[in-house]
């Protein structure tokens, strides 16, 4: 039977102690989908220390269901091994309270199947081998996440002011739901920094601080349920869509990442030697983000309409770039020349799997330290206006093809998981090209 990972018997006790002191009654052990997605089952106190030690069963292709929850034939984890389960193996480092809910608390979950072996398609898992390269680099990586959202009325699922208002007093505090949402995360550990909002009516951006490994993108994975859960409590709807109005800006999410040396704390994306004070290392990383970057963007942006999002002069990026506090490059150099010179990467859609965006970001990274090429030249003015740089793809079937023929970036990522992924969302994209739109009625059901 699987064994919590590195929980003696004591640990446990310990921690079930704790849970009873606190006046804990039900804990939720979770699993990122793929969809960056919350799949969790709910325990009773009394039955917490067995799953604990023992871990808990799901329906191990749920790890790969499409967006609808269709179960996808060929993806190695349903039909050929007989709809087995997967034991989901606790994370206590990411145990927390749920402020929102009486007397709950919850655990994100790694998965692996009884025999031991993990699933590999995982996005948490995937996001560890990740970390576990950096590591054998004596590397670390301190990260976060910015997500952009719309807050919406559940019965019309419209916005619920107009207008364009970034930072505007007024519309910061319209809906006291943010606030409460803002005091809930601090509550539950999310070093929360700022709360605004954005572009977009009804749009809202809050800002949390960075954190390291793991912990990092468990926090946007938090972030992102957290604020769905306490909002339908409310009886709204947040959505982090990318493009949920045709006329609106777009969600996006900006990945901010340094890496450190374990021993030490130095930031090595910096060099003080350097006239811009960057380093070498982190030229290679940005020039692996330029060279693998559009190959990854069916995980920065893996859902069809994420594409209408990425366009000129919306304050999202449209093409492989980088520069120095460009908005409008994929790569932005953030805050240059200072202590707090790092790397945010912009093309991700607000609905990423946040273990995907880090992961993929890292891998691509990761090659560029490997390949050692040198860092192209950034555009003179924006990125956006620079026609000689290569674009994004189109669409989700193209960055699908070109995720498949970077090899380099596949082996990175994993074969099992670039597999199963590929699959998965190419059946999804089957039924969004089978489906007739209502724009395609309105246009030629009369006219033809």
């Amino acid at each position: 039977m699987a064994k919590a990972k590195g929980k003696s018997r004591d640990q446990v006790e310990k921690i079930l102690a704790k849970l009873k002191r606190d006046g804990i009654q039900h804990v939720r052990f979770e699993l990122p989908d793929m969809h960056g997605s919350a799949r969790s089952k709910q325990v009773p106190i009394e039955f917490f220390e067995q799953f604990a030690r023992g871990g808990v069963n799901m329906y191990g292709g749920v790890i790969a269901v499409d967006s609808a929850s269709h179960v996808v034939p060929g993806t190695r984890y349903n039909e050929e091994v007989n709809y087995r389960d997967q034991t989901l193996i606790p994370d206590f480092n990411s145990l927390m309270t749920v402020p929102w809910l009486e007397n709950t608390a919850r655990v994100i979950c790694n998965t692996e199947w009884s025999s031991g072996d993990p699933l590999r398609a995982a996005p948490r898992y995937l996001m560890g081998e990740m970390l576990k390269r950096l590591d054998k680099l004596g590397l670390k990586a301190v990260m976060s996440h910015e997500f952009e959202f719309y807050m919406l009325d559940r019965e019309t699922r419209q916005p619920f002011f107009d207008g364009i208002h970034i930072f505007n007093n007024l519309r910061n505090e319209q809906l006291p739901i943010i606030r409460q949402v803002v005091d809930y995360l601090r509550t539950a550990g999310i070093p929360m920094l700022t709360a605004n909002a954005e572009y977009a009516p009804s749009q809202y951006e809050l800002v949390y601080s960075h954190a390291e490994g793991m912990a990092g993108a468990d926090n946007g994975y938090t972030f992102k349920n957290s604020v769905k859960e306490i909002v339908q409590q409310a009886g709204m709807m947040a959505t982090f869509m990318s493009k949920p109005f045709a006329g609106s800006a777009g969600s996006g999410c900006h990945y901010h990442v340094s890496l450190l040396r374990k021993k030490g704390g130095q930031n090595v994306f910096i060099d003080n030697k350097k006239p811009d004070q960057m380093s070498d290392t982190m030229r290679h990383f940005v020039q692996g983000l330029i060279d693998h970057g559009g190959a990854c963007m069916a995980l920065f942006n893996p859902t069809p309409n994420c594409y209408r999002r990425l366009r000129p002069h919306t304050f999202a990026p449209s093409n492989i770039s980088w520069g120095a506090e460009d908005r409008s490059a994929m790569v932005r150099i953030k805050s240059p020349g200072s202590k707090a010179m790092h790397v945010e990467m912009r093309a991700a859609a607000s609905l990423s799997n946040p273990y995907l965006s880090a992961a993929g970001t890292l891998a691509c990274g990761l090659l560029g330290m490997q390949e050692k090429r040198k860092l192209g030249r950034q555009s003179d003015g924006p990125s956006e206006e620079d026609s000689s740089l290569p674009p994004f793809p189109s669409s989700l079937d193209q960055a699908l093809d070109m995720l498949e023929a970077d090899k380099a970036l596949c082996e990175m990522l994993g074969e099992e998981f670039v597999d199963i992924f590929t699959k998965m969302k190419r059946y999804e994209l089957s039924r969004f090209h089978d489906h007739v739109s209502q724009w395609e009625s309105d246009e030629y059901l009369e006219l033809y």
